[in-house]
């Protein structure tokens, strides 16, 4: 996915591989502002989770349940490489969803 953001793009959500389970935070003004921004870093925060780890992708309120339009996402990019659930609503509004790359 190619980005619009000129050079004050925010920081990447991660900028190593994470060979453990971890977070992704996509709930910044920024991911609230900008749908495909979000939707670029909870990619990129997948394509950086060692197979067999998974990663919490904690998604802004604003776009509703990522039922809606990250489910889609994943599917198009990964196909048959991860295994996604809905976990839980945020207390702040926000969602998490569990991404669990295959070994």
């Amino acid at each position: 996915m190619s980005t619009s953001h000129g050079h004050d793009e925010p920081d990447p959500v991660t900028d190593r591989i994470h060979d453990n389970s971890w977070s992704a935070n996509l709930e910044k003004p920024e991911h609230a502002a900008d749908r495909e921004f979000l939707l670029e870093q909870a990619v990129d925060a997948v394509e950086h989770t060692a197979a067999g780890h998974h990663v919490n992708l904690v998604t802004h309120g604003d776009h509703g349940h990522p039922e809606t339009y990250l489910f889609d996402e994943l599917e198009a990019a990964f196909d048959e490489g991860v295994d996604y659930e809905y976990v839980e609503q945020c207390g702040c509004g926000g969602h998490v969803t569990r991404v669990q790359v295959r070994d």
